[in-house]
């Protein structure tokens, strides 16, 4: 594997192969407690073993001897502000090392929820969310995605609370207060995952159900009802599920993303369950990383396209199978659009480090979405010049030749040339890959996604913006058509124009969580305070950071609307998961 700079670990000297982990979960104090028991395969002297942690508390450290265990020496560095604290422990090439810790109550991977933060208002919850390099929160291990591990649990937790973790949970919720888990598949650390609350299960298909709270369980379930669906036709294009069940844990408002790809249970947002199937491509897409990241998966950060575009590329062919063409084409050309947008004013040192060449041996953080775009574009065009009847079973190979291994953007590129380009020569010039894989920014040549209803929508929007006649039929869009009519839309419109939408088509309020970013993003830019109550309530409610964190961007552009973003956020801090938090916080600093 490539150096992970985002990782204190040395796997070029010892790898993790399987960790079993004993924890009990303390909602009084808001910590876990437990150990974490590490099976080494060293290749290295065996005189050390470097672990991340982040806040952790270490107890004890032993090493297995062949008359049970002893204690290490061990020294936790001096944190870094990203990266957390080194755990340094002095082995003789043990082939077991056990850590027995306590997290913090602030662990950045970790968010504990009084109950009247949840749907029932009676029971806590709590759950993870480990990437990008959270797990070290409440792990201590080896956190980099070049390192996978099989990995075992027993938990121990209030008896009236179900607990989740991404392995092979079963469908019972039996709630015991004693649970035992095991994900016999190697993964990498950020899919360590861990979910306890008042949870039940709905079947959705013979390999996929539903966990939630009640009140949210059944609506959930009819939603996600396509899943069994969208399993076959992606195993029809690239081979086989290899992980089991697929399950998907429906969190409260307060989860930072759409969705998590915790193998074997998939954590989302309920922002998604809106009750006509629009939003469901993030279940399309955390199922496509059953494929692209958990079983093929990038060995650093910066290869992040290989996760995320790959799984934005399979996404799309998904939805085109379940859902029909015209809706993959406006999921694309609204993500393109989005990326265009963000691309069109960077000059070209700020374009070379924010959207680089896909192979590009730079440091690059994979902190926005441009990366990911990119390579789910360069995909799209393989697949029009070959034809699918090439692309896809070069694919599916790619799936089965590197399937749970860590791999870079190199390893592809030669698993590329190898594969299709080679044997078929002429089909593209070797200065068209280039561009993608070399070059920064999207290529020229590279053609978008046109959409002949969104054509429609430009029609009616530049019409309303010259004449005022509002949109004719926009009482029966579809939630990309109204995305694509407010994202085309300048940022700040008049008070008049913003009442008139209103009033036309009740966007205030909206249940519809995409909508909700973009309209109240133009409220928020336009300052048009007759909408701000439901704006804070939307801040308040919702904790998705997709959803929230352009609406503060929005807001702080103006002192009164910083003011305001400040006063709503005191208020909605103490439901926002700690990724989230950090994220407003450094909006607020950068505008203040």
């Amino acid at each position: 594997m490539t150096h992970d700079r985002h990782s204190y670990a040395e796997p070029a000297l010892v790898r993790t192969t399987h960790l079993d982990l004993e924890l009990d979960l303390d909602f009084a104090s808001k910590v876990l407690v437990g150990t974490a028991t590490h099976t080494l395969a060293w290749s290295g002297p065996g005189d050390r073993l470097i672990l991340d942690s982040r806040d952790l508390t270490v107890l004890q450290v032993e090493g297995s001897t062949a008359d049970g265990w002893e204690p290490l020496e061990h020294n936790l560095a001096f944190p870094d502000d990203e990266l957390g604290s080194a755990l340094t422990i002095r082995t003789a090439g043990h082939e077991q090392v056990r850590v027995s810790y306590r997290t913090a109550p602030t662990a950045t991977g970790l968010q504990w929820l009084e109950p009247e933060m949840t749907a029932g208002g009676v029971l806590p919850f709590m759950f993870s969310q480990s990437q990008a390099i959270h797990a070290r929160s409440w792990v201590p291990v080896q956190d980099t995605p070049g390192v996978r591990f099989s990995y075992a649990a027993h938990v121990t937790a209030p008896p009236e609370l179900m607990v989740l973790m991404s392995a092979d949970n079963g469908t019972q919720s039996r709630r015991t207060g004693s649970y035992d888990v095991v994900m016999p598949e190697p993964i990498p650390s950020y899919l360590l995952a861990i979910a306890a609350g008042d949870l039940v299960f709905e079947p959705i298909g013979e390999r996929a159900g539903v966990w939630a709270e009640p009140e949210m369980a059944k609506r959930a379930a009819t939603e996600f009802s396509d899943t069994e669906e969208m399993m076959r036709v992606t195993e029809a294009l690239f081979g086989p599920y290899r992980w089991g069940r697929y399950d998907v844990l429906v969190l409260p408002p307060s989860f930072p993303y759409g969705g998590m790809e915790n193998p074997r249970m998939t954590f989302a947002t309920p922002t998604v369950v809106i009750g006509d199937k629009s939003l469901v491509s993030v279940i399309a897409h955390e199922l496509a990383h059953s494929w692209s990241g958990n079983l093929v998966t990038q060995d650093s950060w910066d290869d992040i396209w290989l996760n995320e575009g790959f799984t934005s590329y399979v996404e799309n062919r998904i939805v085109e199978a379940v859902y029909g063409t015209e809706l993959a084409v406006m999921e694309t050309a609204i993500k393109q659009h989005s990326t265009v947008l963000k691309l069109d004013p960077l000059t070209p040192a700020q374009l070379a480090v924010e959207l680089p060449g896909l192979n590009h041996g730079t440091e690059y953080h994979g902190t926005t979405s441009l990366g990911p775009l990119k390579g789910s574009w360069f995909l799209s065009w393989l697949e029009e010049r070959f034809g699918r009847e090439v692309f896809d079973p070069f694919l599916r190979g790619y799936f089965d030749r590197f399937a749970f291994r860590s791999i870079n953007s190199e390893d592809f590129v030669a698993h590329l040339q190898a594969h299709l380009l080679t044997p078929r020569p002429g089909v593209v010039t070797a200065d068209e890959v280039a561009a993608w894989l070399d070059e920064p920014g999207i290529p020229q040549f590279a053609a978008r996604a046109q959409s002949d209803r969104f054509e429609v929508v430009d029609r009616l929007r530049d019409s309303w913006l010259s004449t005022g006649e509002l949109p004719a039929g926009g009482k029966t869009w579809t939630t990309q058509e109204w995305l694509r009519f407010l994202d085309a839309a300048p940022d700040v419109l008049s008070a008049e124009q913003l009442q008139e939408l209103d009033r036309e088509f009740s966007l205030t309020g909206t249940a519809n969580g995409e909508i909700a970013r973009r309209w109240y993003s133009i409220v928020a830019a336009s300052a048009y305070t007759p909408a701000y109550d439901e704006l804070a309530t939307f801040l308040t409610r919702v904790g998705r950071m997709k959803l929230v964190l352009p609406v503060y961007r929005a807001l702080s552009g103006s002192e009164a609307g910083r003011e305001f973003a400040a006063r709503v956020f005191a208020t909605a801090q103490p439901g926002y998961h700690p990724i989230t938090t950090a994220a407003v916080q450094k909006i607020l600093a950068a505008r203040s």
